[in-house]
Parts: structure tokens; sequence; C-alpha cells
């Protein structure tokens, strides 16, 4: 009986050196069907390469790439790929033949075998979501950066695939767009795709990504969810916001009354570089951040003491903030690596 596998994707001690260069080295990585991953790292890190190893683009050095096929068996990538799920990629920054995007997205959609006669409805639906449906018979040459790059994204998900890799999928993009970006990728969750996104933006990641792979000098260095990568941090921030703000005449007293109340709460080994002081006060954000054990009861111990003992201070919102967890855990766990790395070639 065959085995129906959950990953989608397994790479297998997979490598790409250039030279001495070791871009991808012996990275070791899974993922499951409708997770999205994080690929983050710092420039020159290997997530580009490996993405176009992934995509075929590229041939690895040593290692497998193992792909889900239509069986739902694992089978590697580089033996037959007639049989594999459905894939669409979105590879660095597009670039395209002076073609119309009613071409283009034609071409691909054939390319990939799309049904004949529901390619044209397709392609207007996304055109229409992305904004560029008016520019449909246009030539690709005179568009925008942030034009060709929602066209590659099109592109990647024409055929509806089941297995999307996204990589940088914001580049070039105004604020706006990339929130639409960040919707869409929401939207393609909601119906059970799995998504692979490459990116340097945090927040972007911290806003889509169940998981997140941190890789540097071409290896995966961590591996889970941001709550799980959370144990790494020295500490952990809550922050509250309130509806005005707090006069620095009575600014003092309250930040003293809250340190008092929250005392079996807090963060007691506080590193002095994150914050001296356990309950600080943004004027401008008229917010405030408490530095406390990272526990999921303290949250809402804290939260009750907040309603109960501090009415006054009316409060519009209560939340732990992710991107600056994962900031904190980027920054802990790239320096920690390059630590390692030195002590490794002072001692050999």
């Amino acid at each position: 009986m065959k085995r129906i596998s959950e990953t989608i994707i397994k790479l297998e001690n997979l490598s790409k050196h250039f030279g001495s260069l070791k871009a991808v080295d012996n990275i070791n990585l899974e993922v499951k069907k409708g997770e999205t991953i994080g690929l983050v790292g710092p420039n020159g890190a290997g997530k580009t390469t490996t993405i176009k190893m992934i995509s075929t683009i590229m041939k690895p050095t040593s290692g497998k790439i193992f792909v889900q096929n239509k069986h739902g068996e694992l089978q590697n990538l580089l033996t037959n790929d007639r049989n594999l799920v459905p894939r669409g990629f979105l590879i660095d920054i597009p670039s395209f033949y002076e073609m119309t995007p009613a071409q283009l997205l034609k071409y691909f959609a054939k390319l990939q075998h799309y049904p004949n006669d529901q390619i044209e409805d397709r392609m207007n639906k996304l055109l229409q979501l992305f904004n560029l449906y008016e520019w449909k018979y246009e030539n690709v040459e005179d568009f925008s950066k942030g034009m060709k790059q929602k066209l590659g994204v099109i592109q990647a998900i024409i055929h509806d695939p089941d297995f999307i890799i996204l990589d940088e999928p914001q580049t070039g993009l105004d604020p706006k767009a990339r929130i639409d970006i960040r919707r869409f990728i929401r939207s393609l969750q909601k119906q059970g795709k799995t998504i692979f996104v490459a990116s340097h933006l945090l927040h972007e990641i911290s806003e889509i990504c169940d998981k997140i792979a941190l890789i540097n000098h071409g290896q995966i260095i961590a591996f889970d969810t941001i709550e799980n990568l959370e144990i790494n941090l020295k500490t952990n921030e809550l922050v509250f916001q309130t509806l005005s703000e707090i006069t620095p005449d009575k600014l003092k007293t309250i930040i003293d009354n809250l340190t008092m109340e929250f005392d079996p709460y807090l963060d007691k080994d506080l590193d002095p570089k994150i914050s001296k002081i356990p309950v600080s006060y943004n004027i401008k954000e008229k917010e405030f951040t408490i530095y406390y054990d990272g526990k999921r009861e303290s949250r809402a111990e804290l939260l009750k003491i907040l309603v109960n003992k501090f009415p006054e201070l009316n409060i519009i919102s209560f939340s732990q903030p992710r991107t600056s967890q994962l900031e904190r855990i980027y920054e802990q766990l790239i320096g920690a690596e390059a630590q390692n790395e030195m002590n490794r070639r002072r001692f050999n």
C-alpha cells in the first residue's frame, strides 16, 4: 500500500558550492502540507540559492530534494517532475519579454497545463485583484518595478498551484501593495496552499508565516514557530496603549504603581541593553511596554491587573509585538552563530 505523506517538500543534506564558497551547506528542512514557512537571513545567507535549487533553476552540488507527487508520495525532484503536485515560483526579481500581461499569463497557464477554457477568467480575476486589469494589453516594458513584481506573483499562481515559492515577493511595492500581497497570501493559506517565502522583511514574515527557518552562511541555524523560538530570548515584552497621553506629572507615580503590582510576573533578569526598567512609556505612541517572564499565565494576570486596578488608564490595546520579538530572535541567533564561527576559526 502506498504511503500518503503530509510532507510537501523535504530537503535532505542539500548543498551548493561555487568553488570554495559554500553558498548552501548541508541543510535539512521539511515543510508540511498547508504550512507557510518563512526563510529568513542576511544578504548572501543562501536564501535565493536554496529557492533556485527547489525550482530546478540550479542543480545542487550534493543532497536531495523530495517533493510530493499527485499520489501523495515523496518523489525525488531531480528524477521526473511530471507527476509532482502543481508548483508556482516567483524567483528573485522577475524579468519578462516585450509582451503584454495577457500574452504572458496565457503562455504560463498553458505551460502548466491549466484548462484552456478557464484561462481567460482566471487571468482577469487575478489582474483585477492586483489592480493591473487596465494594463492587460499594454507592453510590460512600460511597467514600473512594482507592477512587474505584482505580475510576477500572478504568473506564479496563474495555474492555481498547491505549492507556492515566493522569493522577496514585496520587493519594489508601495505600502498599500505590500498590504494587498499579505492579504492575498492569507487567502491562499485559507485554501490550504503550502507557501515558502524568502524575505529580509521581518514584519512580512511575522505577519504571515507559521514557522521561521533562519539561514546564515548557508546553514539552517533555527527552524520553528516564532513562539517556540522565543525560548532563545533573554526577555519577552507586552505593550498596551492608552486612549489619552499620560502627562509627565503623573507618569512616575503610574509607572511605580504598575511596577509594584506587576512585580511577580516581571522579568527578574532583564538585560540592561534592552531596557533598564521593566515598565516604560512612549509618550509619542501613548504606549507602555512591560518586560515580563514570558509565561502565558503571566500575560493573563497582567491583563487582569490592568483592567481591575488601573481603569483610569483607558486601555485601548494589549498585545505581544510579534515583529519586535522576531527581530530580537534574529539578532540573538545571528549574533550567536557569528560568535561560534569565530570560535571555530580560532581553535581550528
